[in-house]
């Protein structure tokens, strides 16, 4: 069975992220694991590093039971385990995302350039290597929105293929429509038939989600194709979304980069929830985990380890 993984701030505990971590692994029938890293302190003299790593663990622990009573509040019955690690947060979690269905985190809201070389940073560096999707909690989810909505940003790439796999069966999950955007960008100059070129991303577009209707019948699925900046547009889709799901990379940013300039602009300016697909694994499954059996035990407290 697949865990859904929720990664705690203990300086400051995202609440959405974690309902959302335990309303998710509610619908999956999974377990939701509450992880807590300590990271190493570097800039204090020793005996001061100690107090301070003392300082830290404490809250961690703190942190957890805190977070394992909310979520008992909201869902009694739901399978838990709780771990604290001494580590690098983004390290930590990426370690443990191997076999998971999902990685959940809220946001600190720091600048670009922050959430990319800051020590703590948590988001960029899961979202670019984890080995599951990544949900980025930093808005939360519209569900004033009746139907409810899960949009996926499409490009025609590989990982959008495995984003719109992703996107239909939560789309099943949820009781959602799904929303294929795809952002034609326009060009600095005008060039060709516009016409010709709206019609070829159509064509694309529909390529992409072909097989949605066989795979989950019960998902309406709306393709759009608009022009525009794929960041604006996708921000824009996502003011009624539960959900904004993307691919990795796409055909954004440069050769070598693990997640594409459009997902580093979606993290800081999308309105919902964002879900970053990375390519499957060869054999593996794109879309949520089979229930489990839930004869087992509601709680499981693994001894702290360091």
């Amino acid at each position: 069975m697949s865990d859904v993984l929720v990664g705690l701030d203990p300086r400051d505990l995202s609440i959405p992220a974690l309902v959302w971590a335990a309303d998710e692994a509610v619908r999956r029938g999974a377990r939701l694991r509450l992880l807590v890293a300590v990271p190493p302190v570097h800039d204090r003299l020793p005996y001061a590093a100690v107090a301070h790593q003392s300082a830290l663990r404490i809250r961690a622990e703190s942190t957890l039971v805190n977070a394992e009573d909310l979520v008992r509040e909201l869902h009694d019955e739901l399978w838990t385990a709780t771990e604290l690690v001494h580590g690098a947060p983004a390290t930590v979690l990426r370690d443990r995302t191997p076999g998971a269905a999902l990685a959940v985190v809220g946001s600190r809201r720091l600048s670009s350039a922050a959430e990319v070389f800051s020590e703590g940073s948590v988001v960029v560096p899961l979202a670019a290597r984890a080995d599951c999707p990544v949900v980025v909690v930093r808005e939360p989810e519209h569900t004033a929105v009746h139907p409810p909505l899960i949009v996926v940003g499409v490009d025609g790439s590989r990982d959008c293929r495995a984003a719109v796999a992703f996107a239909v069966a939560e789309a099943s999950l949820r009781g959602a429509r799904l929303k294929a955007v795809w952002v034609w960008p326009r060009p600095l100059l005008s060039h060709g038939d516009e016409n010709e070129g709206l019609a070829e991303r159509r064509r694309l577009l529909a390529e992409a989600v072909a097989g949605c209707g066989e795979r989950c019948p019960d998902v309406d699925v709306e393709q759009v194709v608009v022009r525009g900046h794929p960041v604006e547009e996708l921000t824009g889709a996502s003011l009624e979304a539960l959900a904004l799901v993307v691919g990795r990379r796409g055909r954004g940013g440069y050769t070598g980069m693990r997640l594409g300039s459009t997902v580093h602009g979606l993290l800081h300016h999308a309105e919902c929830p964002v879900i970053t697909v990375p390519l499957p694994a060869v054999g593996g499954a794109d879309g949520p985990s089979s229930r489990a059996d839930r004869s087992r035990p509601r709680t499981d407290r693994p001894a702290p380890t360091g």
